[in-house]
């Protein structure tokens, strides 16, 4: 299969939605996170979903691509090839229960790849005052399709680069448990039998079923949040990694601070996540805190 690269900028169809505090609370928890910040609603200015949670809110509009993309002549037979590669959101503030949100996007780039071609959907969350809330960049590796030299990659921001790549400065194991990708299927709405079953999960080649790599994710994010950001979540402003390996649920995974850098106004905390055959589920993850 192939596809055209200078389909980048194809456009994806609008899409509303409005946030109900059971949806940011069950994430929080389905990710084990127990920060106020996400529970308490006595506190000033109420709760907040956790960083996260914008995977969560544009789940309908990645996992039904097909029905989103503004083009008779995109080859939407390709996306049943795709698997969750990048991730990249960029925060200009914590999501709120009550907000109500638009969300528009387009295919910003398609780039040849080793393994196929890696394309990359921008989604744009504004709220009801027209005001920015978020900005995704969801990438899809599409396995075995080809592409020629690729076309968007500068529509891509520039990720900070880890200059003491392979250092420790910290780690954190955590198990997880088997129920774990049923409680994150059921509490973030994000929907794949990959997940949750067993048969399916065999019949694609797995071993078996796999953890969300936005639940290893979230669950990196959690850590670096508690160690670094003193346990608030508004001051991040910028995540980012790559899923690389599976992580099995009944195993442990273990998360790597691998390096700090200082800005003027900001810190990137570079992290990994290991999983029980020592690999690399996340690599080249990085958090920027405020």
């Amino acid at each position: 299969m192939k596809i055209d690269s200078g389909l980048a900028g194809t456009l994806l169809k609008n899409f509303k939605t409005e946030i109900h505090w059971r949806d940011t609370t069950n994430y929080a928890a389905a990710v084990q996170d127990d920060n106020p910040v996400y529970f308490d609603d006595t506190r000033n200015g109420g709760i907040a979903a956790h960083p996260v949670f914008p995977v969560s809110v544009t789940w309908p509009v990645i996992g039904n691509l097909g029905e989103f993309i503004e083009s008779q002549v995109f080859p939407k037979e390709i996306l049943m090839t795709q698997v969750h590669y990048t991730e990249r959101l960029i925060i200009h503030r914590l999501i709120r229960p009550g907000d109500r949100l638009t969300i528009s996007g387009h295919i910003a780039a398609i780039l040849p790849h080793r393994s196929g071609a890696h394309a990359v959907i921008k989604l744009e969350a504004i709220d009801d005052a027209g005001q920015p809330v978020f900005t995704e960049y969801s990438g899809a590796m599409l396995r075995g399709v080809a592409c020629d030299n690729g076309k968007g990659a500068e529509q891509l921001l520039p990720l900070p680069e880890n200059d003491r790549e392979g250092e420790v400065a910290w780690e954190a194991e955590i198990y997880i448990p088997p129920s774990a990708p049923y409680v994150y299927d059921g509490c973030s709405n994000i929907v794949f039998p990959i997940h949750t079953s067993p048969d399916f999960a065999k019949s694609v080649g797995l071993p078996g079923i796999i953890l969300q790599g936005t639940a290893t994710f979230a669950h990196a994010v959690r850590e670096i949040v508690n160690r670094e950001a003193d346990g608030n979540p508004h001051r991040v402003f910028d995540i980012s990694c790559r899923f690389t390996g599976m992580v099995m649920p009944g195993t442990h995974i273990r998360i790597c601070c691998t390096g700090k850098k200082k800005h003027k106004k900001h810190t990137d905390v570079f992290f990994d996540v290991f999983n029980a055959e020592n690999r690399k589920a996340v690599r080249s993850g990085c958090v920027q805190l405020r």
